[in-house]
């Protein structure tokens, strides 16, 4: 399937729009280029999206995708409208209007997902999640671990600040996150601050190769990155975590979503309900 561009539309922050898209373009074989144009809020901006849009599909002699969440209808009717020359997918006409009619109320065409932040429990719950995740990021500090949803523990550079902060953003999880390190292998056990923890600690393991390729991008041709040295540290990691009764899987070919979803449904299943 010939490569072209796609847009991710919206009059908030085209988070919606793009993730929304991504997941279903990742069910094709192309990768398109991608193009997210948040914000378009008045007929002015959706003109001037119209007239880009109008020019990649010139350029390329292909229609590009256009993926729009537009609450607003003078500038709906304009990205949607026969002058536009991509295939424009509204979102918002799909599932809300259908919606609409089952409910039998009119939908009250927020726009942007983040507009009443100040007055969103949720909002402010993910705010402290992400300061709790980086002031427990790599083992910084102990101090609150009874407090933590999860601690993620692995070796270093296995994935583990990634996942945590995602889970903060994302879900509103106070993740912390533990190295082991050689020390934790020699003394054969969790570190002493895990201990009364253990039964929120989820592992994260890696391939020993892959893990030798991103160490060596940090640390070139030292023993930190050095093969042996990475399959010595994931056999002792994931024989700490069987000994110890810890769930973990390998993060070498899963997303973080994927990582961080299995995480929710095995240790805060209360999560995925809400």
């Amino acid at each position: 399937m010939p490569e072209r561009t796609a847009f991710f539309v919206s009059d908030g922050t085209g988070i919606t729009a793009e993730t929304f898209g991504l997941s279903i373009l990742a069910q094709f074989p192309s990768r398109p280029r991608h193009v997210r144009r948040p914000f378009v809020d008045t007929p002015e901006k959706a003109q001037q999206l119209v007239d880009e849009i109008n020019a990649t599909a010139l350029r390329e002699g292909q229609r590009p995708i256009v993926f729009v969440t537009l609450v607003d209808d003078p500038v709906r009717r304009i990205v949607t409208g026969e002058r536009c020359k991509g295939l424009v997918l509204d979102m918002f006409r799909t599932f809300v209007e259908p919606l609409e009619q089952e409910f039998g109320v009119k939908s009250n065409h927020r726009v942007g997902r983040f507009s009443d932040a100040s007055q969103s429990r949720e909002y402010h719950e993910r705010i402290e999640a992400i300061n709790f995740s980086l002031a427990h990021d790599d083992g910084q500090s102990s101090r609150n671990l009874d407090v933590a949803d999860v601690i993620l523990l692995g070796v270093s550079r296995s994935g583990k600040t990634p996942t945590s902060l995602y889970l903060a953003m994302q879900h509103g999880i106070k993740a912390a996150n533990y190295p082991l390190i050689p020390e934790d292998f020699e003394r054969g056990r969790l570190p002493t601050a895990l201990a009364p923890h253990k039964r929120k600690c989820f592992g994260l393991t890696i391939d020993p190769v892959r893990l030798a390729q991103i160490r060596n991008e940090r640390r070139p041709g030292s023993r930190y990155a050095a093969l042996e040295n990475c399959r010595y540290e994931i056999h002792e990691a994931e024989s700490m975590m069987r000994r110890e009764g810890i769930a973990w899987l390998s993060s070498t070919h899963k997303s973080i979503e994927e990582i961080a979803t299995t995480i929710l449904r095995d240790l805060r299943p209360d999560r995925l309900v809400y």
